[in-house]
């Protein structure tokens, strides 16, 4: 946990340990080659969630030999375009829907009705980094079962930390979203800090249930190990540069990705509402221009 949330009662405990439990079985199963099982299991999956394999760039389910290399898949080369930088500085980095985006409210970050939560806390008690974007704007984006899941840069930027936070794995899904108080400062996540030509900004990746572990460009697999503790990496004197749309990162089972920019900053696209379809390389905004 963050160190700002109360400590869990024992049933919270005993129900977090059998996520836990729930998610290394799934992970370890992802991982494993199975044969005729993991095919199969990929055939179930495409029909139950209508996961299109024509935007894939390898869409016969024979090519993958466990279950998180197909959940993992590349897209063909065509399958996205980026929008041109004329049209907006930043790009949509994900295929899903948008849970929430907007302002953040001194440093509090809207999550659903009648919940919010810090940007402290979901920085895991970094004050000094959530300073930085008290009264900025946010951006909470889903991905379903069904999405490509790898993450890619809204902008070109320069990797100066990441952290790993340990936490719960509750799912992210819409409905679990609305109920659960603090859901993204609470559940597992990684944090990823860059500088760009706008200034900061910083992508969280949040762990879910079942979500075998996540992973980046730069690092490859993150979590497991989980050493239930905040493991920070600086990457300050490293040039890990990444550009526009490349890819930062990807989860093994999906999530939500958590986007912060400072104050003044970012205009968000105008055809953006909540509870909309995103696709990767689409328009996210542009910088605020007198």
């Amino acid at each position: 946990m963050t160190g700002t949330q109360a400590q869990p009662s024992l049933a919270q405990r005993m129900a977090m340990a059998l996520r836990l439990l729930l998610t290394r079985c799934a992970g370890a199963g992802a991982r494993s080659r199975l044969g005729p099982l993991t095919r199969w299991a990929i055939r179930r999956f495409i029909r139950r969630y209508g996961v299109d394999m024509s935007e894939a760039a390898e869409p016969e389910v024979a090519a993958y030999a466990t279950f998180n290399d197909f959940f993992t898949r590349a897209l063909a080369p065509d399958a996205r375009s980026l929008v041109p930088m004329d049209v907006a500085d930043w790009l949509c980095p994900v295929d899903g829907v948008i849970s929430q985006f907007g302002a953040i409210a001194g440093e509090q970050i809207f999550q659903a009705k009648g919940h919010s939560y810090s940007t402290t806390a979901l920085l895991a008690g970094d004050a000094e980094l959530a300073a930085r974007f008290g009264n900025g704007q946010f951006a909470t984006l889903y991905l379903s079962p069904r999405d490509y899941h790898r993450i890619h840069m809204p902008c070109a930027g320069r990797l100066l930390r990441m952290t790993y936070v340990p936490g719960d794995l509750r799912s992210v899904n819409p409905a679990t979203v609305q109920r659960v108080p603090g859901l993204f400062a609470r559940n597992e996540r990684l944090v990823c800090l860059f500088e760009t030509r706008h200034g900061p900004l910083v992508l969280v990746l949040v762990g879910a249930t079942i979500v075998g572990s996540m992973a980046t460009s730069w690092h490859g697999v993150v979590n497991p190990p989980r050493p239930g503790r905040i493991r920070r990496h600086d990457y300050g004197d490293q040039r890990v540069m990444l550009a526009r749309g490349a890819e930062m990162g990807r989860f093994l089972l999906g999530s939500t990705v958590v986007l912060l920019w400072p104050h003044a900053t970012l205009r968000f696209n105008p055809d953006w509402t909540p509870g909309a379809a995103v696709r990767l390389g689409q328009a996210l905004g542009s910088v605020q221009r007198e």
